[in-house]
């Protein structure tokens, strides 16, 4: 126990110093995308326990793609993991408000967020992020036009988007 106590301390001490995330390099991003490409192709294989280390894989490399973490929590929840499916699609959302903070004028990662929400089962919050995006960014197009054609009516109905909710 004595020898255990310094390196907890100063696990400890590393973790309050607000190191934050580290930022994902060119390498990580290209292996991320070939991990993503290769477990697409698993996918479509419908060899889901292949697709679903792949994906933890690219993840693990771009922790901040939000698109990753979906596909993740796709894999997952064809496997039955409900509650680690969930736990991705959390992440995924995570990415995507961090995207959209960074890029406030882009309408794709909110529409992105979205989605999340619905997958999550937080129909009024993707409602209400919907609508905030729309006060946010009047003129555009994307966003008027996914909220008049009632996407997310339409997503919310599909019996093929209720099989990926967790």
């Amino acid at each position: 126990m004595r020898r255990l106590f310094p390196v907890l301390l100063g696990l400890l001490a590393a973790g309050l110093t607000g190191c934050g995330p580290k930022e994902v390099t060119p390498l990580q991003r290209k292996q991320g995308a070939s991990l993503a490409s290769e477990a697409s192709f698993a996918l479509t294989l419908r060899d889901y326990a292949r697709a679903e280390k792949l994906m933890s894989q690219a993840v693990e490399a771009c922790p901040d793609n939000a698109d990753y973490w979906l596909a993740l929590g796709s894999a997952r929840r064809r496997l039955d993991r409900r509650g680690d499916a969930k736990d991705a699609y959390g992440q995924a959302l995570k990415a995507a408000r961090a995207v959209a903070k960074r890029h406030p004028d882009e309408s794709a990662p909110v529409l992105q967020q979205v989605y999340v929400l619905a997958l999550l089962g937080q129909a009024d919050d993707a409602r209400a992020t919907l609508e905030q995006a729309r006060r946010d960014l009047p003129n555009d197009r994307s966003l008027r036009r996914f909220a008049e054609n009632r996407e997310l009516d339409r997503m919310l109905a599909d019996p093929d988007f209720k099989q990926l909710a967790p």
